[in-house]
């Protein structure tokens, strides 16, 4: 299963380390944004299986992107994936109430994490 990605994060160098990674791991990350009106753009150009959205966006925040993404993207929303450097419990109720699938301590990404996530996801779906 060949999966596509869009990272969302305001540091650089997350961005470009999460591409690698993930890269090396088979996900083809098919972009990256930094702010929620790139993100939405780039999701409705590119249309990601899964987008990678960091909690905290410098002045603006995932929660509300991962909001954006699942109410306004046309032909089905992407799998929405928070991550964060906080620790989980940090944010447990924000995270509970979003319509994110996940939530993914930036420490523990990796491909295979992100793949369990969306196999996850899918099995509730169906």
């Amino acid at each position: 299963m060949s999966l596509s990605c869009l990272i969302v994060d305001d540091s650089d160098h997350f961005k470009e380390a999460a591409r690698r990674l993930l890269e090396a791991d088979g996900i083809a990350v098919v972009g990256v944004a930094s702010t929620m009106a790139e993100a939405l753009r780039r999701t409705g150009e590119l249309r990601p299986d899964c987008v990678l959205v960091d909690i905290d966006l410098g002045e603006e925040s995932g929660f509300d992107l991962a909001r954006l993404l699942t109410d306004v993207t046309a032909g089905g929303p992407p799998y929405v994936i928070l991550v964060s450097t906080y620790d989980e419990g940090d944010f447990a109720e924000m995270i509970a109430a979003s319509p994110a699938v996940a939530f993914l301590a930036k420490p523990n990404l990796s491909g295979g994490a992100i793949g369990s996530i969306l196999r996850e996801a899918v099995g509730e779906g169906a």
